[in-house]
């Protein structure tokens, strides 16, 4: 057994952890133990510990104290959702531990553990048992025992994660929500996924294998005559990743959309796109969401067509490899600020998905808007990003999810130059009801009151639909049934949409209400948007109703009540 690991092997270590995870994220997904599709503990669990894989792969350290700090920098700026930034916390806490060993014995691993355990109970204002805190809690009580009793790294390490497996088996019964569905903890099994991915490093099994972008032939553009080619532009170009982990779904949903022949390559560092367009522009400008754009070639499929029928030339950017090559050098194009002076007292910045919410909040004032929320938690380092950018001496972060809260808080101490002012918005319209409650002449104190007590008079109904069955607090639900939830709470289901909304009108939160607004979603159209709300006016005829579009994806409609 291996007795003690050095900085080389903790590198690896938290390499094959990542591996491990990312392997199975879909299955801790799966252990969401609501029907709703926001199963997102693995892929946050999974984003946020590769990027101190990407770290790690980066460099090299003398000691297994500096690699663990820098591990636990990493997975803090790229710690996504509740269950990210615990499990940053975990590695932070582990890091200080050993700050100052060139190497790790069993006795450092159950001290390290220990150290994690504390550093994620301050920091959870109100820490619940059954869940990763638990499993993490008792995983490292087991490792000081087995410590005392052989001093081995690899045993003790063994040993925590045997323990951690009870626990996590018992999560089913210590968490009423857990014991409804039948499930354990997703965050508890993520966290032991990471840990035995650790010991199969240090046992020298084989790393689970990623899975490599297909690879699309490029055809002879030359042979195809100019009037068959349906996209006109052969468009190329790289893009330098803002982090290691940038999820690329939406963007090739997107690209997808506007043209064929799609193939996007990644590594750590950066992406390249190859795709054919009628709109490069349009295709570029939309990659800029996702990074820095550093070369794009575009060629004109049609024009080549017409120049190899005709015996000319075939214009190429073959013919720009001298530009190209300047470029290489380190001429290209000048990167943005990466932080913005202060112009102004306040700024904002809020999350949300949908360009109708986006529209929204860019309206009523908001610096910037981070794409994110339910399935999509942008990382701590995706907000600071954000927060930089914002040219203001004090920056308000409008969260509007629960699983983000936790992400955003981070920014607090990781922002040097300017104050940061998380507001616990939970949803969309909470966030939406803080900007209109602004008023730049008062103080930060004052404020920020008014902002919070602001969101706080909002009630937020969602429609969304079952991903799985389920049997949950008393609904038997079946996959594609039409759920409404109140205040995060499941309010009742139906596989008509407009019996359950005529039921969701009725109830005493909207019934009260005097303002009712709608945010339709990407799959919702206008007309039926329209009918939705007036449905709503009919049934609550004290409420002023509006509808809007969101774009949101996920939830049919976001509803506020006020």
């Amino acid at each position: 057994m291996r007795q003690t690991i050095d900085a080389a092997a903790f590198q690896q270590m938290v390499i094959h952890a990542a591996a491990a995870i990312r392997a199975e994220k879909q299955r801790i997904n799966d252990l969401n133990v609501f029907p709703v599709p926001d199963g997102d503990t693995g892929t946050n669990m999974s984003l946020s510990i590769g990027a101190a894989a990407a770290e790690m792969k980066k460099q090299s350290f003398d000691t297994v104290g500096k690699a663990a700090q820098a591990t636990a920098s990493a997975l803090l700026r790229g710690a996504r959702g509740n269950s990210g930034v615990i499990l940053s916390l975990l590695f932070r806490g582990f890091a200080k531990a050993i700050k100052e060993r060139e190497t790790m014995d069993g006795r450092d691993l159950a001290i390290a553990l220990d150290f994690g355990v504390a550093a994620a109970y301050k920091a959870v204002m109100k820490p619940a048992e059954g869940t990763i805190l638990t499993v993490s809690r008792l995983a490292a009580a087991r490792a000081a025992g087995a410590a005392r009793e052989d001093n081995c790294f690899e045993a003790v390490l063994e040993a925590a994660i045997q323990e951690g497996q009870l626990a996590l088996a018992d999560t089913v019964n210590q968490n009423p929500v857990l014991k409804k569905a039948g499930v354990v903890d997703a965050g508890g099994a993520g966290f032991l996924l990471i840990l035995q991915g650790m010991l199969n490093e240090v046992r020298g099994e084989e790393m689970p294998a990623d899975e490599e972008p297909a690879q699309a032939e490029k055809a002879d553009f030359g042979a195809i005559p100019a009037e068959d080619i349906t996209f006109a532009f052969d468009t190329v170009f790289i893009v330098r990743k803002p982090s290691p982990n940038v999820n690329l779904e939406p963007f090739r949903t997107y690209l997808n959309g506007i043209g064929d022949s799609l193939v996007i390559g990644e590594d750590d560092e950066a992406f390249k796109v190859h795709v054919h367009t009628n709109i490069p522009g349009a295709a570029l400008t939309e990659a800029q969401k996702y990074g820095t754009l550093e070369l794009a070639k575009i060629e004109n499929m049609r024009t080549q067509a017409e120049d190899l029928a005709a015996g000319r030339h075939v214009q190429s950017t073959d013919d720009l490899d001298a530009v190209e090559q300047e470029l290489e050098r380190g001429a290209a194009m000048p990167e943005e600020p990466v932080k913005a002076a202060p112009e102004k007292k306040y700024g904002y910045v809020a999350v949300c998905a949908g360009a109708g919410l986006e529209a929204v909040f860019k309206d009523l004032g908001v610096d910037g808007v981070i794409s994110g929320g339910q399935t999509m938690n942008p990382s701590t380092e995706d907000i600071l990003r954000e927060i930089d950018r914002t040219p203001a001496e004090i920056v308000f972060v409008l969260p509007n999810n629960k699983n983000i809260i936790m992400a955003a808080e981070q920014c607090v101490r990781l922002c040097e130059d300017k104050k940061v002012v998380v507001l616990p918005s939970k949803t969309v319209p909470q966030g939406i009801a803080a900007m209109m409650a602004v008023d730049p002449e008062m103080e930060q104190g004052e404020l920020t009151e008014m902002m919070t007590e602001a969101l706080g008079r909002v009630r937020t109904a969602e429609i969304t639909y079952a991903a799985r069955d389920s049997d949950f607090g008393g609904f038997a639900i079946k996959e594609g049934d039409y759920l409404a939830l109140l205040e995060h709470q499941l309010f009742g289901t139906d596989r008509d949409l407009n019996d359950l909304m005529d039921r969701l009108a009725k109830s005493e939160a909207l019934q009260e209400a005097e303002f009712i607004s709608l945010f339709y979603g990407e799959d919702v159209t206008e007309e039926q948007a329209g009918k939705a709300a007036e449905r709503f006016t009919a049934a609550c005829p004290n409420a002023e109703v509006s509808v809007m579009p969101g774009g949101q994806p996920v939830y049919y409609y976001m509803i506020s009540a006020e």
